[in-house]
């Protein structure tokens, strides 16, 4: 016999999580199950992720994604102090070189402004010697609101505090709708549910397309490498110190994050990963990479950007040249010093026409709710995405 629920969610990472901790809020009385691949909560995203709480400064104004992570920055705070999590709002520093940069930093204060961050700080050349001394450069913004949290702990607790069941080891293998409920297998048995929503991060395609759907993006994954800071470099950096984002790419740039636990990292760049679940230390996975290859809007998106993408490989094969890179902001920095560190796989949600998608991508059926595309900031705003997500599956 099948166990039954008034809901199920599909994955257990922060956005999943905190998806089914809301649903339990607005349905106290409701019985809910969170379905997980692997053995452990937050295994994925979530688990391997950079540890920064961002500001919102980056995003549009009014916007849903700057909305969702300026209140989820303020959630995420509070959620961490009232469960004794470590987090640090150190504030950061964004760091332009030239005067082309220093117009779109113009920018990015107004959009700051606008979306409501205080205390942000225009600063000329030598005015931030007192926050980070080494960092060289034109001008720059202070933006106090940013920091860093323990995501890992955020999720294990969140799992604590549910309300529902979860169960890990349980890969969904088939979805179909019967009699007005939705059926859930894995190979270990079938759960039922009223309704669903699925959060599934890497896998949002496929299991939408498990579900019966048509996902109007694909997942292209998107392997972002660090490398940590020793020596004396380590040192160098007190905080988060990022470059000017080129508005051209959709990532950040190669940047530095003095994480909770005081180790420097130098980092992410951005190169396609040779399966979805390609981390350091694991084997390729060809037949997914091929599937990548394959993917519609795939070659249209390599010819877009192959300048910049040709370079993020080299890069990756090379500390010195992706010390070269880190040097420009921190010139003091030893290239010996850098040593490989941890790797994240991204869920990059690709359109059709080769456009990589930038905000939420979510697909409805009856009953359900598939998020194909959660972007950075997720785990900042992950309280206020998973809010967000239970009001709209109340609708579906």
């Amino acid at each position: 016999m099948a166990d039954r629920f008034d809901f199920a969610v599909i994955g257990a990472g922060i956005v999943g999580l905190a998806t089914a901790t809301a649903i339990s809020r607005r349905h106290p009385q409701a019985s809910i199950v969170v379905l997980e691949a692997e053995e452990r909560v937050g295994f994925h995203q979530s688990g391997h992720n950079s540890g920064v709480l961002h500001s919102g400064l980056y995003y549009t104004p009014g916007s849903l994604k700057a909305r969702l992570c300026v209140e989820g920055r303020r959630r995420m705070v509070e959620f961490c102090e009232e469960n004794g999590i470590a987090h640090d709002v150190t504030g950061k520093l964004v760091v332009a070189l030239d005067r082309r940069e220093a117009a779109r930093l113009e920018k990015l204060h107004e959009r700051a402004i606008a979306n409501g961050l205080s205390g942000v700080r225009w600063l000329q050349a030598g005015e931030w010697h007192d926050i980070e001394p080494h960092i060289f450069g034109l001008a720059a913004l202070h933006v106090p609101e940013a920091g860093v949290a323990d995501f890992p702990a955020v999720v294990r607790r969140l799992a604590e505090k549910l309300p529902g069941e979860i169960r890990t080891s349980w890969r969904v293998v088939a979805i179909r709708r019967h009699e007005g409920r939705w059926h859930i297998g894995s190979e270990s048995g079938v759960v039922v549910a009223d309704r669903f929503v699925a959060c599934a991060g890497l896998q949002a395609d496929r299991v939408a397309e498990l579900a019966g759907a048509t996902p109007p993006v694909r997942i292209v994954p998107f392997r972002g490498e660090y490398f940590a800071l020793g020596g004396r470099s380590e040192q160098l950096v007190r905080h988060l110190v990022y470059p000017v984002p080129d508005p051209r790419f959709p990532f950040l740039g190669v940047h530095f994050t003095r994480r909770i636990d005081g180790t420097v990292e130098v980092g992410p760049n951005a190169v396609p990963a040779l399966g979805r679940h390609h981390y350091r230390g694991t084997a390729p996975n060809w037949a997914e990479f091929w599937e990548t290859l394959r993917t519609p809007g795939f070659l249209r998106l390599a010819l877009r950007y192959a300048p910049t993408g040709v370079a993020e490989i080299v890069r990756s094969r090379s500390a010195r040249l992706y010390g070269r890179a880190a040097a420009r902001l921190l010139p003091a920095l030893d290239t010996a010093d850098l040593a490989p560190a941890g790797a994240g796989v991204r869920a990059q949600a690709v359109s059709p026409d080769g456009r990589l998608v930038d905000d939420f991508s979510l697909l409805r059926q009856e009953n359900a709710l598939h998020v194909l595309n959660a972007p950075s900031p997720a785990a900042t705003a992950s309280l206020a995405i998973g809010d967000h997500i239970a009001s709209l599956l109340d609708d579906a």
